[in-house]
């Protein structure tokens, strides 16, 4: 009997961990921080319906936190066997892990420095040695290479073309069901990354949601992007771009090196404020094999510098950048304003109406980055309401999610229907949307799971 409890990303976007449970032994793939609203958040304090030291083996897809933030709990909860993944996404790990540890670890300080919150003290989810205890954890596997994980289960990772080092996991089980499972799934003919792969034939598909109800943006060769920033250089002003410090801000980057040396823009100061997207930048060109093929090796990675490029590295820096009013280009995570050194630049860039800012990824539910482009005209950042009279703009078209059309392009690689398709990484509305177009064009069996529903996949 091989059953299946979906513990996050259900009817969210968040939190994605999925329990396998195989004959008793128990697998945990990926293992996600919840995200956004308060209710989600709390999540991540209750107790997993299993107790991690009787977890066999954890898988992840890739590093975003949302798949693996919660990694360091789980081994402070007394998980301590293997943590399967790529060799990319045990670099990125190491960049962000103890960053988030290090950010919980902040909130609770300040929590009881101002006495905010109902617990006293309040303690941090987890703490920066939890995080290096579960990097210790981590036994990279490389792509289409079929591993044993435990007893009579093998897995093989399979580039999804999402983020360095992401992957689909085939889950192949002795006597049972080949279940598939996809974090999330990529783009086609995007830069930097490349096309994900063919699907392997399975039984059982579990699958991401995000954009199930829109199609993204055609390309335009950055003349969007192009536009924009003429239009706030003009003004006088800075373009803000809170950007992933993984995954999003190369791409970023990319398009705005290409638009200055086509000349589609003028050679501006860009600063980008992110010690760990500067790190990160360093992990690419060292994998540049896995990517895309126009950026296939290290010294293709000069791609992303432009001529006036400068990484911000101390806090000095980048509060000196803060109050500078010289038009530029700043670059800074998080993707959605939910914390970071991006707080700062919006909190002195929004009042003003010559300043424009940019989101280039997803913004889920309850985050600062989905209020501000829903258009509220005040945003509360650090216990301070500050009025928003900055030009907020939206580019989907650098999104690293693929969108329905794009999933069903992929789905079209399978030679037989998975026998089901569970949706999961998704809010309700883009989720059921893909739910009723799988089902009317493919004429697939397909269910949106709710939180911690277990099935058996026979």
């Amino acid at each position: 009997m091989t059953k299946l409890t979906f513990m996050g990303a259900a009817r969210t976007v968040t939190g994605s961990k999925y329990l396998l449970d195989v004959k008793g032994q128990k697998i945990l793939i990926d293992c996600g921080l919840f995200q956004g609203l308060k209710e989600l958040r709390l999540r991540n304090w209750d107790p997993l319906p299993v107790d991690p030291a009787d977890i066999s083996a954890a898988v992840l897809t890739h590093a975003h936190l949302d798949h693996t933030g919660y990694l360091p709990r789980l081994v402070a909860d007394g998980y301590h066997g293997r943590v399967m993944c790529t060799a990319g996404t045990a670099d990125l790990c190491k960049l962000v892990l103890p960053d988030s540890a290090r950010l919980q670890e902040e909130d609770a300080r300040e929590a009881n420095r101002h006495t905010y919150s109902k617990h006293n003290p309040a303690l941090p989810l987890y703490r920066e040695s939890d995080a290096f205890r579960a990097l210790s954890q981590l036994q990279p596997i490389a792509f289409n290479k079929p591993v044993s994980l435990v007893d009579g289960v093998d897995i093989e990772f399979v580039n999804a073309g999402h983020l360095l080092g992401s992957a689909f996991i085939k889950v192949t089980i002795a006597d049972g069901p080949t279940v598939l499972f996809g974090g999330d799934l990529g783009r086609y003919s995007r830069p930097v990354l490349p096309d994900p792969s063919a699907p392997p034939e399975s039984d059982v598909l579990i699958l991401e949601s995000t954009y199930g109800d829109r199609i993204h943006e055609a390309d335009d060769q950055g003349a969007r992007l192009a536009a924009i920033i003429k239009e706030t250089i003009a003004k006088g002003g800075k373009l803000i771009i809170p950007a992933f410090a993984i995954g999003r801000v190369e791409e970023v980057l990319y398009w705005i090196k290409k638009l200055e040396d086509e000349r589609a823009i003028p050679k501006l100061p860009v600063f980008l404020d992110s010690p760990m997207a500067v790190d990160a930048l360093r992990y690419y060109a060292s994998r540049a094999s896995e990517l895309d093929d126009d950026i296939q090796s290290a010294a293709e990675i000069r791609r992303f510098f432009t001529a006036r490029f400068q990484p911000v590295a101390s806090a000095q820096q980048s509060s000196e950048l803060v109050r500078s009013k010289i038009p530029s280009i700043i670059v800074s995570s998080s993707g959605m304003a939910t914390g970071g050194r991006v707080l700062y630049h919006l909190t002195g860039a929004l009042p003003d109406t010559r300043n424009t800012v940019l989101f280039v990824g997803y913004q889920a539910a309850g985050t600062r980055g989905r209020q501000l482009v829903d258009g509220v005209r005040e945003v509360k950042i650090r216990g301070q309401f500050v009025p928003v009279n900055a030009r907020i703009e939206r580019l989907d078209s650098m999104s690293a999610h693929a969108d329905s059309q794009e999933t069903l392009r992929w789905l079209g690689g399978f030679k037989t229907p998975p026998r089901m398709t569970y949706l999961v990484h998704g809010e309700p509305g883009p989720m059921d949307a893909l739910k009723e177009t799988i089902e009317s064009q493919l004429n697939w069996k397909v269910h949106a799971p709710g939180h911690l529903e277990q099935v058996e996949l026979s």
